[in-house]
C-alpha cells in the first residue's frame, strides 16, 4: 500500500513525531506541503494530512495545499497536535476533512493529541504539556495507523 503523509510541524517538532509514528506503521514517506508531488498524492492508496493547531486551525500551508489538489478519488486521514484540548462540537480537523471530501477523497478518520505548546500566554510559564506527545500519545497514533492500514476504520 503506497502511503504519503503531508505534515507541517513548525514549533517544537510535535506533529512530526506523531507523523513519524504513523509512518512507521504505514510504511509511509513524510513530506512537507512544499516537498509534495501532487502526482504522487494522486497515485497513493492513502494520504495523511497533519499539522499543529494555530489559533484553533490547522496550519495554512496545509489547507492551501488541499485547496489546490485536483478532484479525484482515494483514501485520506487527518491528524493534529495542540496545546489545548479539542472541543467536541468543533474538532480542529473538521474544516480540513470537509475540504478533502469536497475534493473527492474518502476521509477514513482523524486523530489528535495534546502537545508541548509555548504560544504567547503559555510562554510566561515555560509552556504547557511539556512532555507531550508522550509514549501514550505516540502509541495511540500508531494504533490509529494500524486501524487505517488494516481497513478497520477509526476507533469508536
Amino acid at each position: 500500500m503506497k502511503t504519503v503523509i503531508v505534515c507541517v510541524s513548525v514549533s517544537h517538532g510535535n506533529t512530526r513525531r506523531v507523523a513519524d509514528a504513523m509512518a512507521g506503521v504505514l510504511g509511509a514517506e513524510v513530506v512537507t506541503p512544499e516537498e509534495v508531488d501532487v502526482g504522487e498524492l494522486a497515485a497513493a492508496d492513502l494520504v495523511g494530512f497533519g499539522s499543529g493547531v494555530f489559533l484553533g486551525r490547522l496550519h495554512p500551508r496545509l489547507t492551501e495545499l488541499v485547496t489546490t489538489l485536483p478532484a479525484g478519488r482515494g483514501r485520506a486521514f487527518v491528524f493534529a497536535t495542540s496545546g489545548l484540548p479539542e472541543l467536541p462540537p468543533a474538532p480542529f480537523t473538521r474544516p480540513l476533512v470537509r475540504r478533502l471530501e469536497a475534493r473527492g477523497l474518502r476521509v477514513e478518520g482523524s486523530f489528535s493529541c495534546r502537545a508541548f505548546d509555548t504560544w504567547a500566554p503559555f510562554r510566561l510559564v515555560g509552556g504547557i504539556n511539556k512532555r507531550r506527545p508522550d509514549a501514550g500519545d505516540l502509541g495511540a497514533a500508531r494504533a490509529f495507523a494500524e486501524r487505517l492500514r488494516d481497513g478497520r476504520g477509526p476507533a469508536s
